[in-house]
């Protein structure tokens, strides 16, 4: 499939420049690595540090390639002394040339976040945080990133006290270990393609990038991850808008990567090999949105995901390599919104 914008001679290179070549060719079938879920990835140079939940705590492994993680060793880093209960989906930062560990730990409503830090990736952690998140309510997969000089934090969240929804919720941060001010809802599972299968209805694990023109995107999980629905979508915040302001994000109108047709943004394709792909990791240099790739060749992906002909279960589910291209010129629509009901912009198309 043709890239949406050419590029020089030099704008390609520099591109490239971005990529270890393991990620210069498509990757027609996905490698497995880690029988796991919900991958966390950065690279530091030309090492790639990943974080999983793992044994009632958390693991870090070090490879020279995102592939090369599944035979690395796994060492662990946090143990959960105090009980807190069950531990998901870590997710590494890198910030202040410091590590930093956010994730999820509690039983039923009471999973809240927490963060652990060090100055070296794979060791010296310090004991837990809770983080005081703006109206302390069930929280799950949260993320930091800095966005036009303002630290983020972004999360999955109830509303209230009871099981209904996961929404996205943003707040800012005073530093990496706290945040500051209100909570605000920046997506709610409220589209047809993102309720087919709910009890809870989710919007989940979220991940920030910025494309080609300096906006910036949430993609984002949806539909329960117990089922083959579950796939990956977009928040593409319009030029200019505030992070804060629900309608100032605009939605893709499906799924830009998933396993079922009829769930799929119009002009996107389901995946062949896996089903079922979601709560993914742009795998970023240090994990800063601010070296997201250009317009160009694909970049490197990871995800989780089921294998096609194996009964789609947590059990089954495994880390997998991909990459994705930033798409030009697609629009987003909605109704009976405030604001203007279509933007165009950067879009993402992923690949197995």
């Amino acid at each position: 499939m043709k890239i949406p914008r050419r590029l020089g001679v030099a704008g390609l290179a520099a591109a490239l420049a971005l990529v270890p070549a393991l990620f210069t060719a498509p990757q027609a079938d996905a490698a497995q690595s880690i029988r796991a879920a919900d991958p966390s990835v950065l690279r530091i140079g030309g090492t790639y540090v990943s974080v999983q939940s793992m044994n009632g705590g958390i693991a870090v492994r070090q490879a020279s390639s995102p592939d090369g993680l599944g035979a690395a060793a796994a060492r662990q880093v946090w143990s959960d002394t105090r009980n807190l209960g069950e531990v998901w989906a870590p997710e590494i930062h890198l910030d202040g040339g410091r590590y930093y560990i956010y994730f999820s730990a509690g039983r039923g409503a009471a999973h809240r976040m927490y963060v652990i830090s060090s100055a070296t990736a794979d060791s010296g952690y310090s004991g837990e945080t809770r983080l005081a998140l703006p109206d302390d309510k069930w929280a799950v997969d949260g993320t930091m990133f800095v966005f036009n000089g303002q630290r983020w934090f972004v999360w999955s969240g109830w509303a209230g006290d009871t099981n209904v929804e996961q929404n996205l919720y943003i707040a800012r941060m005073s530093s990496p270990a706290s945040t500051t001010g209100g909570r605000f809802v920046i997506s709610q599972p409220r589209e047809s393609w993102e309720r087919v299968v709910g009890n809870p209805f989710i919007n989940e694990g979220p991940e920030a990038i910025k494309d080609p023109g300096g906006q910036l995107h949430i993609v984002y999980s949806a539909n329960g991850s117990w089922s083959d629905q579950y796939c990956l979508a977009d928040l593409r915040l319009r030029a200019g808008g505030d992070p804060t302001y629900v309608w100032d994000w605009y939605k893709s109108n499906g799924c830009l990567f998933g396993s079922n047709r009829a769930t799929m943004m119009p002009g996107w394709d389901p995946t062949l090999y896996v089903n079922g792909p979601g709560h993914h990791t742009f795998v970023l240099l240090n994990g800063d949105i601010d070296t997201s790739p250009p317009a160009g060749p694909r970049f490197p992906l990871m995800f989780h995901a089921v294998p096609k002909g194996t009964p789609y279960s947590w059990e089954n589910r495994f880390w997998y390599t991909g990459t994705f291209a930033w798409w030009g010129n697609i629009t987003y629509s909605r109704a009976n919104v405030p604001g203007a009901t279509t933007n165009t912009g950067w879009s993402l198309k992923f690949f197995e």
